[in-house]
């Protein structure tokens, strides 16, 4: 699986966000993209998943050799983002089973909520959750989702000490053969990627 990016720029009205960006991002390598709040890493990383159009330049999807029409690249990606909203009035259980009409799951709903440490709450409506379950509830459904592509934006949100371990725990043990590619400015969440993209190169 690869994805892309040839001369590929995305601008709000008169503003360039970024411009000229040139990069091809490979399974099964991680990628960081980096830079200041603010600087588009965010805009960057939803221009790849197919979420935000670009002005100038393309975004080619590849599976193997064969290319992938942008509208379809959602079937191969699986994102955690705090701009992406959970329907608080399921249940974590409800919430995955929704989840697997669009996108099947690469373990059980159980193993899955079993490993964020959510067994306990399957049962509650996700608007009781606090902000740390909420963001644990996400990384399970980026994480597993039978998906070649995983991307993360800012994934430790809201995560105490505990939930920080939990997500390079999730890094360690379930995205070998993935293309990862993660927006962020903290070190910790990125420190382990092959190449670090940043974004003030691109102004």
């Amino acid at each position: 699986m690869q994805i892309t990016l040839t001369n590929t720029g995305k601008r709000f009205n008169r503003e360039w966000i970024f411009r000229g960006v040139n990069y091809e991002f490979k399974a099964p390598k991680k990628y960081a993209i980096t830079g200041s709040n603010g600087s588009g890493k965010s805009t960057l990383l939803q221009v790849i998943s197919g979420s935000l159009t670009f002005n100038e330049g393309t975004v080619l999807l590849k599976n193997g050799q064969q290319e992938t029409d942008n509208q379809d690249i959602y079937q191969y990606i699986s994102i955690a983002a705090p701009y992406l909203e959970l329907i608080e009035e399921m249940t974590a259980n409800e919430m995955l089973d929704f989840h697997t009409q669009f996108k099947p799951l690469t373990i059980s709903k159980s193993e899955a909520l079993q490993i964020v440490n959510l067994t306990k709450a399957a049962d509650r409506q996700i608007r009781y959750f606090s902000s740390g379950m909420k963001q644990r509830l996400k990384l399970a459904q980026a994480f597993f989702s039978n998906t070649p592509i995983l991307l993360l934006d800012e994934p430790t949100t809201n995560l105490d000490a505990e939930g920080t371990a939990l997500y390079h725990q999730l890094i360690n043990n379930h995205t070998a053969s993935k293309l990862v590619i993660i927006s962020s400015n903290d070190k910790q969440e990125y420190e382990f990627c092959d190449e670090v993209i940043a974004i003030g190169d691109y102004k």
